[in-house]
């Protein structure tokens, strides 16, 4: 057997006072974690600075060069020794430390860079000199004076030259380069109005602008949803829903991606608290809920949520990186995730994303071929040539009247005006039995009747559900299950919300509960399994979400067993009906399984895909 090791010497040990430049590398570990690390600290005392434009320039993923300048209200020559002491700032008094208002509030940032590596800082406040002053390896220098109009530029080089074993962690310069893009663009996101320039100068001279966002103007909403077209593309901001919800104190705004417009892994997702960009288990839990009967498993929602609320109601003093929070009372922010998201979602009804039409056109586009095209006028088949002789035959005017390519009779399918006028147009035919073909003022449409059928058919079953609340059923025995105190207490605290879902429990003797009835639409079910299943979920998110997921998950059964099959034929009325309730319902736009319910094309583009534009 091996000898344990000793982490104290086995004589007396002696506790030592570290010195500055110790405790400010330890302070560093904490606080910058990478190149991105240091550029998300400079640019947010950037922001705090009020500045308006504010450039990042970095060299090598950041490892060998950060430079981040901007046109804030800058510091005067006697700041920027204090700028360089650890637990230095202006930005709190230190008497309140839950009323904060800015991004840094610490005072670590600047002594952390310049303990790890070489740190320069330039600076002009209004009606004084410009001044700099350097910092390496925790050693600081004079106060100089330098040439600068206005603002403040940071300059970073050689991180982590101080603290060599850190280097053996980085990664990639790409890798480091993409943390850098992702700090900046999610800071970008917090604050539209501000403009930001990222360059990458790893080759020297000027380099190359890898991303520009400029300055926004107009109202809150407007001045984000162009912001968001800048940053994350304009697809994203043609497919997300305004959100904007109040509960109680919390209010949360933004832009939400509709289901169809979802994503293979959770990279589209940015949250902010009080304009604080943060990366929150519980926040993200809500979201990943508002969706969960919208999207399958293995799909993602995209959205950028901001939280506001009073500072005293939230602790951003909770990581030195400050990229967690934590609210006050976590289950009024969840709530108000999932039910804002649902009811902003619902009210865009049958709404599908445009990227679902760009494949489908994308899919009709023939395939590059070395030989000439042979168009289908050019080689048709046996039943067009016989429709095309008979044309052609002496009498076609006599026979124009029938002569047709819908699939249903004229008489059975005539619609008026007004129902190509509606969302989904009027129907027109039915192809393979499946799929519904109807006409818009401005395209066509093509419906997946299976898919749009089940979709409705659930969404009843649920507004059922909920009217009339989740039938119960008594067990013969009720089912004691044995738990902790903790777990006790926190089942018994839920006891009242459990029960609207059809879950009945109530205190049995010491730290036992017994379970007297269960949702009858779940059927034979383990209660005792229900029930720390509910548990665990009540430790991890606060609320009882797996009885309900269980009930959706019958219902979405229930729906897919009753609705129109593939295969069924089906009459214009009834197509059309389909058509007028997909435009009723919410979420009808994707089924119980994120797949799109139907897909729309303008008529523009399809007579691009025939050359005729």
């Amino acid at each position: 057997m091996a000898d344990p090791i000793h982490h104290i010497s086995e004589t007396h040990p002696v506790i030592r006072q570290l010195d500055d430049s110790a405790i400010n590398r330890i302070a560093a570990g904490e606080v910058v974690e990478r190149p991105a690390s240091a550029v998300k600290e400079l640019l947010e005392n950037a922001l705090d600075a009020g500045a308006s434009r504010i450039e990042v320039a970095y060299a090598d993923g950041g490892k060998t060069m950060i430079r981040v300048a901007d046109d804030g209200c800058g510091m005067s020559p006697a700041d920027l020794p204090l700028a360089l002491s650890r637990h230095a700032t202006s930005k709190i008094d230190g008497s309140d430390l839950l009323n904060i208002l800015s991004f840094g509030f610490r005072g670590e940032a600047l002594p952390s860079l310049g303990a790890v590596g070489r740190l320069r800082i330039q600076s002009r406040a209004k009606g004084h000199d410009a001044a700099e002053i350097s910092i390496a390896g925790g050693d600081m220098g004079a106060v100089k004076p330098t040439a600068l109009t206005s603002g403040t530029i940071v300059t970073l080089r050689d991180l982590f030259y101080a603290t060599p074993a850190r280097l053996k962690f980085m990664r990639s310069d790409r890798a480091e380069t993409q943390a850098i893009t992702d700090v900046v663009k999610r800071l970008a996101m917090a604050e539209p109005s501000v403009g930001f320039t990222l360059r990458d100068v790893s080759g020297g001279g000027e380099g190359r602008v890898t991303f520009r966002a400029d300055p926004e103007t107009g109202d809150l909403f407007d001045a984000l949803h162009h912001r968001l077209g800048r940053v994350l593309g304009a697809e994203f901001a043609e497919n997300t829903v305004k959100i904007d919800a109040t509960r109680e104190a919390l209010r949360m705004t933004g832009y939400a991606a509709l289901p169809t417009y979802s994503r293979g892994a959770a990279v589209a997702q940015y949250l902010f608290v009080n304009g604080r960009p943060v990366r929150d288990k519980m926040l993200s839990g809500a979201l990943r809920a508002a969706y969960h009967d919208l999207l399958s498993r293995d799909r993602h929602p995209a959205a950028v949520l901001f939280v506001t609320c009073d500072p005293t109601l939230v602790d951003v003093n909770v990581h030195p990186a400050k990229s967690e929070v934590r609210f006050r009372d976590p289950g009024l922010a969840r709530g108000l995730i999932v039910s804002g998201l649902r009811h902003a979602l619902a009210e865009h009804g049958h709404r599908a994303s445009s990227t679902v039409a760009e494949a489908t056109l994308g899919a009709f586009r023939p395939e590059p071929q070395d030989s000439a095209r042979i168009y289908q006028m050019d080689r048709p088949g046996p039943a067009a040539r016989g429709a095309a002789y008979q044309a052609q035959a002496p009498g076609f005017a006599d026979m124009q009247e029938t002569f047709s390519a819908r699939h249903d009779s004229p008489e059975d399918i005539a619609e008026t005006d007004e129902s190509q006028e509606t969302p989904l147009g009027a129907a027109r035919a039915q192809v393979h039995e499946t799929y519904i073909i109807a006409q818009t003022t401005d395209g066509m449409v093509i419906v997946d009747q299976h898919a749009a059928h089940e979709r409705l058919v659930y969404e009843k079953l649920k507004t059922q559900m909920s009217e009339r609340g989740v039938p119960a059923q008594a067990l013969l025995i009720p089912e004691i299950v044995d738990l902790s105190e903790t777990d006790r207490a926190r089942l018994l605290a839920a006891a009242s919300e459990l029960e609207t879902l059809g879950l009945v429990i109530e205190a049995f003797g010491g730290s036992s509960v017994a379970v007297r009835e269960t949702p009858a639409i779940l059927g034979a079910v383990d209660a005792r399994a229900l029930v720390l299943d509910v548990l665990d979920e009540l430790s991890d998110q606060g609320s009882a979400e797996t009885i309900r997921g269980r009930i959706d998950a019958i219902l979405s059964r229930i729906a897919c067993h009753g609705s129109v099959r593939s295969g069924r034929r089906m009459s214009a009325p009834e197509m059309n009906a389909l058509l007028r309730e997909m435009e009723a319902t919410p979420h009808s736009g994707q089924c119980n399984h994120g797949r799109p319910t139907y897909v729309k094309l303008k008529l523009a583009d399809i007579e691009r895909l025939f050359g005729r534009t």
